[in-house]
C-alpha cells in the first residue's frame, strides 16, 4: 500500500497522529505559538490545504481567553447547522459549554421576510440577546459585520470571534473587519473559508481545554 503500514488505516488515532506528523513536516518552521499551532494544524487536516499556514491570524491573547470562556461554560452561537454538526458534543458537555444555531428559527425566519433582510443577520441579534459569547462564522459575512456592529455599540462583548466565512462576496472584506475591529479573534484571511473550518477550530480549543 505505497510503503503505508495498512493497519494504520485501521486505527483512527493512528491516522490522525501520523496526519499531524505530514503537516508538520511538510510547514516546518512557522511563526505561530504552542497554543496557536495545533489549532491551525487541525484547520490544515480538516482541509488538507497548506494555503492555512500563512491565512491563519490570531489576535493577541485571544487563545487564553476562548479557553477561559469554554472552561466557564460559554454560550456558543454558529452561523449555520453545518457549523454545529463538526461540533464535538461530547467534549462540549464536558465543558459545560453550549452550543446554538437559530437561522431555521421559526421567528428568525418570518422577521427576515417581513423586513427584507437575511436570517442569518437576525440570527445573530437573537444569539447576542441570548448572552451567547463565542461566536462561529464560517459562511455569512452579514453575520459578521452584524457582529461587528453590534459589538461596535456595546451590545456585546466577545469572548472569541471565529470569523471565517467563505466566498466571494464580503467574505474576505468582512474578515478584514474583524481583524480591523480589536475584538478577540480567530480569522483565516482571503476567501477560503466554510463551516468545517469554523468547527475544527472549536473542536482544537477544547482539546485545549481539556487538556489544561
Amino acid at each position: 500500500m505505497n510503503g503505508l503500514d495498512s493497519g494504520i488505516l485501521l486505527d483512527p488515532a493512528a491516522i490522525e497522529a501520523q496526519s499531524f506528523a505530514l503537516i508538520d513536516a511538510e510547514v516546518g518552521p512557522h511563526p505561530y505559538t504552542v497554543r496557536q499551532w495545533p489549532i491551525v494544524r487541525r484547520v490544515i487536516h480538516t482541509t488538507a490545504d497548506f494555503d492555512f499556514a500563512r491565512t491563519t491570524w490570531f489576535s493577541p491573547g485571544v487563545v487564553d481567553g476562548a479557553l477561559a470562556a469554554l472552561r466557564g461554560g460559554a454560550r456558543i452561537l454558529c452561523d449555520t447547522s453545518m457549523v454545529m454538526a463538526g461540533v464535538n458534543k461530547t467534549r462540549l458537555a464536558a465543558l459545560g459549554a453550549s452550543l446554538a444555531c437559530h437561522v431555521a428559527d421559526a421567528d428568525v425566519a418570518a422577521e427576515a421576510r417581513a423586513q427584507g433582510i437575511t436570517r442569518s443577520l437576525l440570527a445573530t441579534r437573537k444569539g447576542v440577546a441570548e448572552g451567547s459569547s463565542i461566536f462561529l462564522i464560517g459562511n455569512a459575512p452579514t453575520a459578521l459585520y452584524e457582529l461587528l456592529r453590534l459589538a461596535a455599540r456595546g451590545a456585546v462583548r466577545p469572548a472569541l470571534v471565529v470569523g471565517v466565512p467563505v466566498g466571494f462576496v464580503g467574505a474576505e472584506e468582512s474578515k478584514e473587519a474583524l481583524v480591523a475591529s480589536g475584538l478577540p479573534a480567530i480569522v483565516c484571511r482571503g476567501r477560503k473559508g466554510g463551516s468545517a473550518i469554523a468547527a475544527a477550530i472549536l473542536n482544537a480549543l477544547m482539546i485545549l481545554a481539556e487538556e489544561g
